[in-house]
């Protein structure tokens, strides 16, 4: 069973196949660098408490409530194996206000957000020491920032994204990531949004597209037979 079944029409399946979309890269076939993205899981995307996303939107507008929390939890899974295999772990969250201004400030349409309030990392994915926090002003977090120039240093030939939203700064950057030729893996029940229908015809589009859509205990087995990188 794949996550979009159920929204995606059998019609519109046989139209990518018989096209040619969607033939994976394959866990075997992604490189022995990868590097693990961690989009955007703030407290002010999930919530400061597991709740119901109705609830959590109250205090938190851009919240995508449960669905986050569930999500976080299974990303505390992957970053055990990352970084008990040494590999490159980066964290992106939006630019601090302070160095923010009209001109270059989040916005969506004409509806513009401060991320000032709840833009911290929850505690039980909390980034360690040798890990590496990006801020970013735009849904792409290869967008004016140094991710480029950090994945290179490293020497990463695949990109592992987990985080939010699906349809909004995951895709952005999968996209990226594809464009400079990386090959990607999206962690199925590691990214989430606020959208359910949004969230499983993304996760189709880009995996027809641009990346592989994996379940974790998939990615799990790849990280685990990788060889662990030298300190």
């Amino acid at each position: 069973m794949n996550i979009w079944d159920g929204v995606i029409t059998q019609r519109d399946k046989e139209v990518y196949a018989t096209a040619g979309y969607g033939k994976p890269i394959g866990l075997t076939n992604l490189g022995k660098r990868p590097a693990i993205l961690v989009i955007d899981v703030t407290t002010s995307f999930i919530g400061d408490k597991p709740e119901p996303i109705l609830e959590s939107i109250k205090h938190y507008p851009n919240s995508c409530g449960e669905a986050g929390w569930q999500a976080t939890h299974k990303i505390k899974d992957l970053l055990q194996v990352a970084r008990e295999k040494r590999l490159p772990i980066m964290y992106s969250l939006s630019e601090a206000p302070e160095r923010s201004n009209k001109e270059t400030a989040w916005s969506f349409k004409k509806t513009r957000f401060s991320p000032a309030e709840g833009n911290t990392i929850p505690d039980i994915i909390k980034p360690q020491p040798e890990d590496i926090i990006i801020r970013k002003r735009k849904p792409s977090v290869f967008f004016g920032t140094p991710l480029m120039s950090l994945l290179n240093f490293n020497d990463v030939d695949t990109v592992v994204v987990t985080g939010c939203t699906t349809s909004g700064c995951v895709r952005a950057s999968v996209i990226d990531a594809f464009s400079y030729a990386f090959k990607v893996v999206i962690v199925e029940e590691c990214v989430f949004d606020r959208g359910e229908i949004s969230h499983k015809v993304n996760m189709f589009d880009m995996h027809q597209k641009y990346a592989d859509v994996a379940p974790l205990g998939d990615v799990l087995e790849y990280l685990s037979g990788l060889p662990a990188r030298n300190p």
